[in-house]
């Protein structure tokens, strides 16, 4: 049963009562092709007027549909091949984060990116995607891996943050990202990021700089989630509607403030609803920067990758 949002009912009553029309159409051989003709009509307005205005706190919940394509789905329809690669070389293989070398429409690319999990089992193998530092060194591992071998990296953002855990602490959560951060600033080869879901925090930015960074349309990128801003300023999570707003998370804000470099449009509905289309858009993107990226040279990428998150938060007066 697919997820229904509270925002969306309007859009499921209507698609009911196509049905119910289908449905007595087909019990009393009446043709009522006009009256289904006109709620179809009404239902795709609907559906244009419902999604083109989509509040920041709608975008939350649409990132976090539980059918939203994710790291390994999007591997599976963008790659044509792809060989995964585990471990830090130092503690473990966290499995919140996936990476390894594939193939783009004949680019041999380093993948790197969030796995929440589809099912219970699933997320708790993950850890519902937020990675230990070990997750972070073993992404900086394949980056460096990639470098060595003059090989783009894509990175695909989804996460509600890095893991909160005491042990995480203890095993250096807050130096992993920092010097994920510092480390990819000077990469020698190109680098794409995209959220393709939840981009929170430094759990995000730890995979999150990049010479090109581009946001899907229904996804949202922010220090802090929207129920823990509300919490700290008002005590409760009942302001995270409002938090969200303020936050200015959303793609459109994001681009505005001159924060990414692009937004990936969706399918009507969010990327859940056809995801081979979201993944032929997202794949025609890196595609086209891959060609623009690759005839550069490695000074200056590093130089315009530096300027570029350098400039972010300059004011002029």
């Amino acid at each position: 049963m697919q997820t229904t949002f509270d925002f969306e009912k309007p859009i499921a009553d209507l698609q009911t009562q196509i049905e119910k029309v289908l449905q007595v159409q087909e019990k009393t051989k009446v043709d009522m092709s006009a009256t289904v003709n006109e709620l179809a009509d009404k239902l795709e307005q609907t559906k244009q007027d419902i999604y083109a205005n989509l509040t920041g706190w709608q975008k939350v919940q649409m990132s976090r549909h539980a059918d939203r394509p994710q790291t390994f789905d999007y591997i599976q329809m963008i790659c044509d091949e792809f060989i995964e690669l585990h471990g830090d070389r130092t503690v473990r293989d966290d499995k919140a984060i996936v990476g390894g070398f594939a193939s783009i429409n004949g680019q041999s690319v380093m993948v790197i990116g969030h796995q929440k999990g589809k099912n219970t089992k699933e997320r708790q193998y993950r850890n519902f995607g937020m990675a230990n530092p070990e997750g972070y060194r073993k992404a900086l591992r394949l980056m460096k891996m990639a470098e060595k071998f003059n090989k783009p990296i894509v990175t695909l953002i989804d996460t509600m943050g890095a893991y909160p855990g005491l042990e995480a602490e203890e095993r250096g959560q807050g130096e992993a990202i920092a010097r994920n951060l510092l480390e990819m600033s000077v990469l020698k080869v190109p680098v794409i990021c995209i959220v393709i879901g939840e981009g929170a925090s430094g759990g995000a930015l730890g995979i999150g700089v990049g010479d090109r960074v581009y946001m899907m349309q229904n996804t949202w990128y922010s220090v802090i989630s929207p129920e823990s801003c509300s919490s700290i300023l008002y005590r409760s999570w009942d302001q995270k509607e409002k938090a969200a707003e303020s936050l200015k998370l959303t793609a459109e804000d994001m681009l505005k403030n001159g924060l990414i470099d692009g937004i990936i449009n969706e399918p009507m509905g969010g990327a859940h609803q056809d995801p081979i289309i979201a993944a032929e858009n997202l794949k025609a993107r890196i595609i086209s920067d891959l060609t623009e990226l690759t005839r550069k040279d490695a000074d200056t990428l590093v130089t315009e990758r530096i300027d570029k998150f350098s400039n972010m938060g300059v004011v002029v007066e």
